[in-house]
């Protein structure tokens, strides 16, 4: 990664007192089966590739497989203190999940994404890049004029039906949460440690209504989104959003709004640096 001016923001820390430099990457997931394994082990053959310092936490949010115990079976395996885990029950929903995760990171940048690992590895690495060079937040966003899509001609209408939904749902949230942004769901965002410890003490939504609050937290706040292209993978055309979701997801933003009308972000007041927290695998 390379800013320009500042070719020598990215180093290895070798502080365990502070991580100014660290990229922490959250993986949220519930009953993800042999396939945190996979993610598992791609996530550090990409952490291998690079030359800045990068750490992983997956997060199991009230899984009823066996995924904690394959994590900790990963964890003792590779016995990589880049990776961790953190584990608790019962589920209580992605955006629990997710401030949980970036909760427990170290580094001084976090991004969390799906642990499916719907967005492939060039894409985390833009948004962290974007935060590199001085953003405060970083979403990834499939309305961008510059973002790709690919997939097999056998999901053009399962895409279609995808976007068309996911337009309707994003004029609802710019309309009740005045929120400027296009693409309010895509599962990859960015932000500093210093707007994490501010805003989500802020935030209380559990559910997937966490990324239109966490952008409406943002412009309570005045903190300014940067949007980034990015490559949408369509490999099937199974969708988890039908819509009973959908409804949800409106109840959700009535909600947001109910909850942030009048509100106020207070400033956070600057921190000694603290030593990070003991990791935590298993509760």
């Amino acid at each position: 990664m390379s800013c320009p001016g500042r070719s020598n923001l990215v180093r290895r820390s070798r502080s365990r007192q502070r991580l100014p430099n660290v990229i922490s990457l959250v993986l949220p997931a519930y009953n993800p089966g042999s396939a945190v394994e996979r993610t598992w082990h791609e996530v550090r053959e990409f952490f291998q590739t690079r030359d800045d310092s990068w750490e992983a936490i997956f997060v199991c949010d009230g899984c009823t497989d066996d995924s904690p115990e394959r994590l900790q079976r990963l964890s003792d395996d590779t016995n990589d203190p880049r990776m961790r885990f953190v584990a608790y029950s019962p589920n209580r929903g992605k955006g629990y999940a997710v401030r949980t995760g970036l909760q427990a990171a170290h580094g001084q940048y976090r991004i969390f994404t799906d642990v499916d690992l719907a967005y492939r590895f060039e894409d985390i690495a833009r948004v962290a890049e974007e935060l590199l060079c001085g953003a405060q937040v970083a979403i990834a966003s499939r309305a961008h004029t510059d973002s790709e899509m690919l997939l097999p001609v056998r999901c053009l209408g399962y895409a279609y039906r995808r976007r068309m939904q996911s337009a309707v749902f994003g004029k609802a949230a710019r309309v009740l949460l005045s929120l400027r942004q296009r693409d309010t769901q895509a599962g990859l965002k960015g932000m500093t440690a210093d707007v994490a410890h501010r805003l989500l003490p802020e935030m209380t939504c559990d559910g997937f209504g966490f990324d239109c609050e966490l952008l409406t937290a943002c412009r309570v706040a005045a903190i300014p989104v940067t949007e980034v292209p990015v490559r949408v993978r369509y490999e099937d055309g199974v969708s988890t959003t039908g819509s009973g979701t959908v409804v949800k997801m409106l109840r959700e933003l009535w909600r947001i709004r109910r909850e942030w009308r009048g509100r106020i972000v207070p400033v956070l007041a600057p921190k000694r640096d603290a030593a990070p927290e003991p990791t935590r695998k298993a509760a």
